[in-house]
């Protein structure tokens, strides 16, 4: 039971796709079906396997998902991707600094910076957390995913707490935890836009967006099945005018879900490019506005979202335990802007 808590409590493994093969067709490439173009690249592929993976939407050119008939053309990039990682592609440790912010015999706490990737993935097979994780520490026990350590995990560009499990018991205890909403967990997030409400609650199923399949998105009544409950509690830290400063607390730990919550109440994260933040959604037509907003999208070069307070309890001693991570510099300096900003609006 317990090995299924944790798989539910990660939430990822059924939605994500993880990249197989990658061909960027050839300049003089005459059209030809995928399928067809695939069998001459993919060693012990039938026709037919190709075609049911394409049926189930894992053949992507150019990041959109296309039928068997779809006929490639040179400069196309062809993409193969399933919800498994590949098999023949085993975990390395690297010698990676990990910032530990504490640490026993059972687990450790973890502050990740924003660019480094949790688990290797579609993209990203090295260079991540898991790579380093398993570079500095022996026997780290695996969860469902096969995922050495890992209780939960952040966005590639989103900073802040993790939790790593050390032993077989206490990645079963802490998982439950997570199932159970019984830690806690706090992120601070710049947003786009002026929060009126001092504080309130998103609750909204979270699934893959069906043109999209790089983002997440809320489903709602009829629909609400196609997504996974997922409930996020903000309150407002400070008003900039254009932006809000927020605290959100999760409920739920669906993939992307302050991200996906926070754009479908019209707060879209600032400078969440995959979620359209990176552009201008709140404020003037002035030039040095934009000019000062580029300026912001360029000393925060990712999405404003920082995991600031982890909070649990020991799986061994009962402790209850709560760590706190400071804002990183970039954050930092892009608040003192627009407070800086702001004043000169009044």
């Amino acid at each position: 039971m317990e090995n299924q808590e944790t798989k539910n409590n990660l939430g990822e493994s059924q939605d994500e796709l993880f990249e197989h093969y990658s061909f960027t067709a050839d300049k003089g490439q005459v059209p030809l079906r995928v399928d067809k173009y695939l069998m001459n690249f993919i060693e012990n592929a039938t026709r037919n396997k190709i075609q049911q993976a394409a049926k189930a939407g894992n053949i992507y050119v150019n990041d959109n998902p296309v039928k068997s008939n779809y006929k490639v053309k040179g400069g196309d990039i062809v993409k193969v991707m399933f919800a498994h990682p590949p098999y023949e592609n085993l975990l390395v440790g690297e010698n990676i600094p990990i910032d530990i912010v504490y640490e026993d015999d059972y687990l450790l706490v973890v502050n990740k910076p924003a660019g480094m990737v949790v688990h290797p993935g579609h993209g990203n097979y090295s260079g991540t957390l898991i790579n380093a994780l398993i570079y500095h520490f022996d026997n780290l026990p695996k969860n469902s995913n096969d995922r050495p350590g890992l209780v939960h995990r952040i966005d590639k560009d989103t900073s802040g707490l993790l939790v790593v499990a050390k032993t077989e018991d206490a990645m079963n205890h802490l998982a439950k935890q997570f199932f159970d909403k019984t830690s806690e967990r706090l992120y601070y997030a710049l947003v786009w836009g002026n929060v009126e409400e001092e504080e309130g609650t998103v609750e909204g199923s979270i699934g893959r967006h069906p043109k999209n399949r790089l983002q997440n998105t809320v489903y709602e009544g009829e629909d609400e099945y196609k997504g996974k409950p997922a409930v996020t509690h903000f309150k407002v830290i400070e008003r900039f005018g254009y932006v809000t400063l927020i605290q959100c607390q999760l409920e739920t730990g669906r993939t992307h879900q302050i991200r996906v919550h926070m754009k479908h109440i019209g707060h879209t994260l600032f400078n969440d490019e995959r979620y359209g933040g990176e552009k201008i959604l709140k404020g003037t037509t002035f030039t040095k506005y934009k000019q000062f907003v580029d300026n912001c999208f360029k000393i925060l070069p990712r999405q404003a979202l920082h995991a600031k307070t982890l909070g649990f309890v020991h799986p061994v001693s009962g402790e209850k335990m709560s760590f706190n991570s400071e804002l990183p510099e970039d954050i930092i300096t892009c608040i003192a802007k627009w407070r800086q900003y702001a004043k000169h609006m009044n």
